[in-house]
């Protein structure tokens, strides 16, 4: 879970990602907690989308008006969570979803294409009008309250499903962590601010490698041979797992993805996408993907 959402804070372009598990497991936690992790950013004073002023394209309409006849201000990353505006304060920030199975299905769609595409369009009452809508989408559910769509959930990047802990020294742990934080906030938040840092400073430094990472025509072919034989739907699934193989190679500080990478990225790729029968288990069988791997190499090797 904490991988997911560390990659879409290094690489947006992953498309978001669906926690999925039981409640009390931290999910909500998790996603809040990722603000604190991402740099400050730059945005145009007094815009109420925090336009980037870097990005003339990507301006909304009263931004582009006064170009570049604007002051700029750093502005700190935030979780917004829905229920919020329809057309303000959703930009360039985390968009947390809780429970976004209990969404309505239109609503979802919408969500995902604005932060596909990057921007929000309203077109409602004689109203035609864009403006950018650059965020990472986190959502979260239950399964146990129903499930989404299989084309909703294609359109999330990633997907993890988490469980609780079922070792007791570890949830000693949890229990003992939850009380020093509550006896003392600041103290509990500058005994871990040294990590915190060293991850912050790690995300950093991998938003600006990645796009310099390399994918290798074999590591391609190995995505996409993994992808025909775990019978996925479309094409997206080979596109972001690239993306995600790619910033994974960033993350550990290299410009060249290579088999490891893809094999973790496929993990958090695939598992929503795979066809299935009803009550059918929807754990990835890394074993298949295993032997899509082993093909793959010999395939290469035979060339």
């Amino acid at each position: 879970m904490k991988k997911a959402l560390i990659l879409n804070a290094i690489n947006p372009n992953i498309g978001g990602v669906l926690i999925k598990g039981e409640k009390g497991t931290a999910k909500s936690t998790a996603a809040r907690a990722l603000a604190q992790l991402l740099p400050e950013r730059d945005v145009i004073d007094g815009c109420i989308y925090g336009c980037d002023p870097h990005d003339k394209r990507g301006l909304c309409q009263e931004c582009q008006a006064k170009y570049p006849d604007f002051n700029i201000k750093k502005a700190k990353m935030r979780v917004v969570e829905l229920p919020i505006s329809a057309t303000e304060d959703k930009v360039r920030n985390i968009l947390y979803v809780d429970e976004v199975n209990l969404l309505n299905d239109h609503i979802v769609d919408v969500l995902l294409d604005a932060a596909a595409m990057g921007m929000n369009f309203v077109e409602r009452e004689g109203v035609s009008y864009a403006h950018p809508a650059s965020f990472i989408l986190i959502g979260t559910m239950n399964p146990e309250e129903g499930e989404l769509r299989p084309q909703l959930l294609d359109r999330f990047g990633l997907c993890v499903d988490i469980e609780g802990i079922h070792d007791a020294e570890t949830r000693v742990e949890v229990i003992e962590r939850r009380k020093d934080y509550e006896q003392d906030p600041e103290a509990f938040v500058h005994e871990w601010q040294p990590q915190d840092d060293e991850l912050k400073d790690r995300i950093v430094a991998a938003k600006e490698l990645v796009s310099d990472v390399v994918v290798p025509k074999d590591m391609l072919l190995m995505i996409a041979q993994i992808c025909i034989d775990m019978a996925v739907d479309g094409h997206r699934a080979d596109i972001t797992m690239m993306k995600t193989a790619s910033t994974i190679a960033a993350y550990n500080g290299r410009t060249e993805v290579n088999e490891e990478d893809v094999r973790e990225a496929a993990v958090l790729v695939l598992s929503h996408r795979m066809r299935r029968t009803p009550f059918s288990d929807q754990q990835m069988n890394k074993e298949k993907m295993e032997q899509s791997i082993q093909k793959s190499q010999e395939e290469k090797k035979n060339q």
